[in-house]
C-alpha cells in the first residue's frame, strides 16, 4: 500500500463490491451461486444447515488504534466459524456486511478483505455475499456464517447430564490478558507518541486476542475419536458465564475445579504483572474462542489422550447449583461476570 488513497465515493457501491470480490475464490462443491447476483445458491447435499450471525462495532468490540485491518477481517470470520463448530457442525459459507465512512480508502477496505479470504481459505469456507453501506461514525461489520450438519447430529447447550464430565480446549484467560496489555500500551502512547510498545515478549496473548483461531481440530479429534459431546459451547464470554449458559439450558448444576482450569504461563505472569487474579481471567476474560462441552464419564479414558483437552469438573443436578471449588478447598457460587453488551 504505497501511499495511494482511493476514495470509495468514486467507484461507487457496486463499483466497490465488484473491486472487493474480484478475486473471491469458491472451494466448496455446494456453492452453486457466489457473489454477483440477487442471492447466493448452495446445495447442502441432504445435511443440516446451521445458521449464525455477529455484529461488530468500532469503539465496542475493537479499537483499531491497535487492531490491523487484515487481522479484524480475519477475526471477524472466525469468531462466527467458532459458533459453528460449537454446534458439532463444519463451516461451509460466510457473509459479510460492512458499513463504512469516508475516513476508510478503497485501499483500507482491501486489508480487511485480505484477511477475509485468508480465514476463508484456512476453514474452507466460501464468501458468497454481502452488503457495503456508509456509515455515519465508526466502522461495523456483520458476518452471518452457515454450516452443515449430518441429520440430527448437531449439539446444543441443552444435553447435558448428571454426572457428565466438563471440558475444555486449549487455555483461557489468555486474550483478555493481550486485550490489558494492547490498552495500556495505547494509554501510554496516548501520552508519550515517541515511546514504542514492546510486544515481542508476548506474542502468545496479543496473538490470542487480535487473531483468533475457532477450534476446528477439537471438532474433527471428538468424531474421528468417537466421543459425542452431551452439550458444548465455545468460550467468547469467560468461562464462568459459558458454564452458566450449559447448566441454565440443561436444568443442572456444577462442580468446577479451579486448579484444573488451563491457563497458559505467559497469561499467568502477565496477570501478576497486571495484579489481577489468573483465575478471574480465565472465568471473566472472554475472547478465548475455545470450545466447552460436557462427556458422559465413560468417555474419560478417550479424552485424556489429548494434550489440548482439560477436564475441569462435572455436571450435579440443579438444586446443588453451580460451584467453584477453589485450590484452598473453599467453595463459591459460580457467578456471570463476563462480557456482558448492555452494560
Amino acid at each position: 500500500m504505497d501511499g495511494q488513497r482511493t476514495e470509495i465515493s468514486s467507484l461507487g457501491e457496486f463499483g466497490l463490491i465488484d473491486h472487493l470480490t474480484k478475486n473471491n475464490e469458491t472451494r466448496q462443491a455446494g456453492t452453486l451461486l457466489s457473489v454477483g447476483d440477487d442471492a447466493a445458491v448452495i446445495d447442502q447435499f441432504g445435511r443440516q444447515t446451521v445458521i449464525t450471525s455477529d455484529m461488530l462495532l468500532e469503539g465496542i468490540h475493537f479499537d483499531l488504534a491497535y487492531t490491523p485491518l487484515k487481522h479484524l477481517g480475519y477475526k471477524a470470520v472466525a469468531v462466527n466459524l467458532s459458533d459453528i463448530y460449537a454446534m458439532n457442525a463444519t463451516p461451509t459459507h460466510v457473509t459479510l456486511n460492512i458499513g463504512v465512512s469516508n475516513r476508510f480508502s478503497v485501499e483500507a477496505l482491501d486489508e480487511l478483505y485480505e484477511g477475509v479470504y485468508a480465514a476463508c481459505e484456512r476453514y474452507n469456507v466460501d464468501l458468497v455475499g454481502g452488503d457495503t453501506c456508509s456509515s455515519l461514525k465508526g466502522f461495523v461489520i456483520s458476518v452471518t456464517a452457515i454450516g452443515e450438519v449430518a441429520p440430527d447430529k448437531y449439539i446444543t447447550r441443552s444435553g447435558a447430564k448428571k454426572g457428565d464430565l466438563i471440558c475444555v480446549s486449549g487455555d483461557l484467560g489468555a486474550a483478555y490478558m493481550g486485550l490489558q496489555l494492547l490498552e495500556r500500551e495505547k494509554r501510554i502512547y496516548m501520552e508519550h507518541p515517541d515511546v514504542q510498545p514492546d510486544l515481542q515478549s508476548r506474542t502468545y496473548t496479543v496473538g490470542r486476542i487480535l487473531k483468533p483461531e475457532p477450534r476446528a481440530d477439537i471438532v474433527n479429534w471428538l468424531q474421528e475419536n468417537g466421543i459425542v459431546p452431551t452439550s458444548m459451547i465455545d468460550v467468547s464470554d469467560g468461562l464462568s458465564s459459558e458454564l452458566l449458559h450449559i447448566c441454565k439450558q440443561s436444568d443442572k448444576g456444577c462442580v468446577l475445579y479451579e486448579e484444573k482450569i488451563p491457563i497458559h504461563n505467559e497469561t499467568r505472569e502477565m496477570a501478576l504483572e497486571f495484579n489481577i487474579d489468573p483465575t478471574a481471567c480465565a472465568l471473566s476474560g472472554g475472547e478465548d474462542y475455545e470450545l466447552l462441552f460436557t462427556i458422559p464419564q465413560e468417555d474419560y479414558e478417550k479424552i485424556t489422550r489429548s494434550e489440548q483437552i482439560s477436564v475441569i469438573g462435572y455436571i450435579t443436578e440443579a438444586a446443588e447449583g453451580a460451584v467453584l471449588l477453589t485450590k484452598g478447598g473453599n467453595k463459591h457460587k459460580l457467578t456471570a461476570q463476563g462480557w456482558n453488551a448492555f452494560e
